[in-house]
């Protein structure tokens, strides 16, 4: 075998990714882009509009970064991003499906960036590994296969299962440099005595129930510490061991996965959990994947005969789809006019005709209740559609359908079919270059700022803000903060009453909250009012008072209104060794609602 052939073996096990895996990868980011639209959705007004916390002219006036852009600006109505979360969720979906794959990932990738810089006050780590990876993504072939694409795709077969590029380099990379990163940021001494998960924990407004129970074993405490620097620190070095690599790399994903699994049942992260999970989707090897289609493979499987009307264009692609998301692909498509007896069956029942291994014809939606019975993705759907009633119904839909196929080959005329070329233009791939060495060397200078300032000077920074590869991994780093707390807003009503504007009138009590976590509506709040804590935006706290003062009389008239308030943060400290202190009342704004 030559040298060169063996060596090209090799860089793709170490770093090349499995087209399924991609697809795989491509699914997750689509759903987490729904969820975290779904997620934001629920605060449009007061997140992303004029009215909120925000608006427009203090951001751009006294927060804007110069380089970064966003469509979110254009309008400061919430009709406009109400507009703009709706095209990212039909992104998304086309995404999902992988319909014009790298077109939409790159439209979602703007929309995501541009969101980000809209209110930056509400974002987390996750969002910064979140825009990350759908721009790596833009570089990658995501949809190779299990796609619209990939059914519609006129070129021959790719007759490689993974894909080997710049784009596949850098994105095991980025994956890698979130870890090493924030492990290197932990040099510091509570991180190295075992204490740093009995203070992280020790943070009330991240820790979830099970956090608690945990928090109360000193020996689990000082484990999962340990085992934290050591999964960071040498974990992503098991992807890339160059024997074995499949196995390897197998456990790897395993192991961060179960790792961020475990952030997930154990302190309130948002969608920081999920994240983390999808970006190991991209190591999973082709060695999982054909062990799992080896087993799940079976003669009626890969021997069932799909014959469609080669007159209708619907119909054709009906079944390529049908084929690429939910059989295999060796599953035979034919047009049944290409034999006989088989269009004479067409023409008989007004019907696509299915024939399984032992010959037997399967005609209208009985075809499709045995397709899903064989389908290893739908054959959890197969009892379901074997009912009676249902299969009725489906009968009645089918014929529908079948005496309207003109109409439905026109609907479906924007499917085109295409070529699918996986690799990129070199140019792309230098580009991806240049980004992955710059990331690199940001990442670098994240470590020791003073020390690199100068061969990496804060003005070269203009490149990370407009593409926004901009990225610091010092999550509980170099040590997990130690105050801690929770607010209390008291608001004077017009007609003399007191209120806790924060719980939404409730009555005031400076007692802490049993789970201090709940008292914020989501991950989002919960962010901003820990950022409105921190001393660097103590200049958002005005914005913040009148957007309450906005929110209050607006669902209040008369003496219910909301005349003055202060926002109070009951800080608690964490001392070691399971010491309590006493919580302090920090006063950190007051507000009068009028002049």
């Amino acid at each position: 075998m030559p040298i060169t052939h063996i060596l090209r073996q090799k860089l793709e096990d170490l770093f090349g990714i499995d087209l399924r895996s991609l697809a795989l990868f491509r699914m997750g980011l689509a759903l987490l882009i729904i969820s975290d639209l779904i997620n934001r959705g629920s605060d449009l007004k007061a997140h992303y509009t004029d009215w909120g916390l925000l608006p427009r002219s203090v951001l751009l006036e006294k927060f804007w970064k110069p380089w970064n852009f966003s469509i979110h600006l254009l309008n400061g109505l919430v009709e406009l991003q109400f507009v703009l979360f709706l095209f990212a969720g039909a992104l998304a979906i086309a995404l999902f499906i992988g319909y014009r794959t790298r077109l939409t990932t790159v439209l979602s990738w703007i929309l995501l960036i541009s969101l980000h810089s809209r209110n930056p006050m509400v974002l987390q780590g996750g969002d910064v590994l979140f825009r990350l990876l759908l721009f790596w993504g833009m570089f990658l072939p995501l949809g190779a296969t299990y796609s619209i694409d990939s059914a519609l795709n006129l070129s021959p077969p790719n007759s490689s299962k993974r894909v080997l590029s710049v784009g596949t380099f850098a994105m095991l990379l980025q994956v890698g440099f979130v870890y090493w990163f924030t492990f290197l940021l932990k040099d510091h001494s509570i991180w190295k005595n075992g204490e740093a998960i009995y203070y992280a924990f020790s943070i009330d407004q991240f820790t979830a129930p099970l956090g608690y129970v945990l928090y109360e074993y000193p020996a689990v405490m000082k484990a999962l510490t340990y085992a934290t620097l050591g999964l960071e620190g040498f974990g992503p070095f098991l992807a890339f061991v160059p024997f074995w690599t499949g196995i390897f790399r197998l456990l790897a994903v395993l192991f961060f996965i179960a790792f961020h699994f475990g952030l997930l049942m154990t302190m309130e992260l948002g969608l920081f959990p999920y994240i983390g999970m999808v970006a190991w989707f991209v190591f999973i090897p082709s060695w999982f994947w054909d062990k799992l289609f080896a087993w799940i493979k079976a003669p009626e499987r890969i021997d069932a005969t799909i014959y469609y009307d080669g007159n209708c264009a619907f119909c054709k692609k009906a079944t390529l789809l049908l084929r690429s998301f939910f059989l295999f692909p060796e599953t035979t498509l034919r047009a049944a006019q290409e034999v006989t007896s088989i269009h004479e069956a067409m023409e008989r029942y007004n019907s696509w005709v299915v024939v399984n291994s032992k010959g037997h014809r399967f005609y209208k939606f009985e075809a499709w209740v045995y397709l899903c019975r064989i389908s290893p993705i739908l054959f959890v759907a197969y009892p379901l559609f074997a009912w009676k009633p249902i299969q009725r119904m489906g009968n009645h839909l089918y014929e529908t359908v079948a005496r309207h196929r003109q109409i439905a080959s026109k609907l479906t005329a924007f499917l085109k079919y295409r070529t699918i070329n996986i690799s990129l233009p070199w140019q792309f791939q230098l580009f991806a270059l240049v980004c992955l060495l710059y990331v690199f060397s940001w990442n670098v200078r994240s470590t020791d700022f003073s020390k690199y300032q100068t061969v990496f000077p804060r003005s070269y920074n203009w490149f990370a803000q407009l593409l926004r590869l901009d990225q610091r991994w010092n999550m509980f780093s170099p040590y997990p903060r130690k105050d801690d707390g929770w607010y209390v807003i008291p608001g004077i009503l017009k007609d003399g009453r007191e209120i806790d504007t924060f719980r939404n009138g409730a009555t005031v009590t400076w007692e802490k909250p049993e789970y201090v976590s709940s008292t914020y509506k989501n991950q989002r709040w919960r962010k901003y009012m820990m950022n409105l804590w921190a001393k660097k935006n103590k200049g958002h706290r005005l914005y913040y008072g009148r957007y309450l003062c906005r929110l209050w009389n607006s669902q209040h008239s008369g003496n219910q209104k909301l005349i003055t308030f202060k926002i109070y943060f009951m800080r608690e400290d964490t001392l070691p060794n399971y010491q309590t202190s006493s919580p302090q009342r920090v006063l950190l704004w007051t507000h009068r609602c009028s002049k």
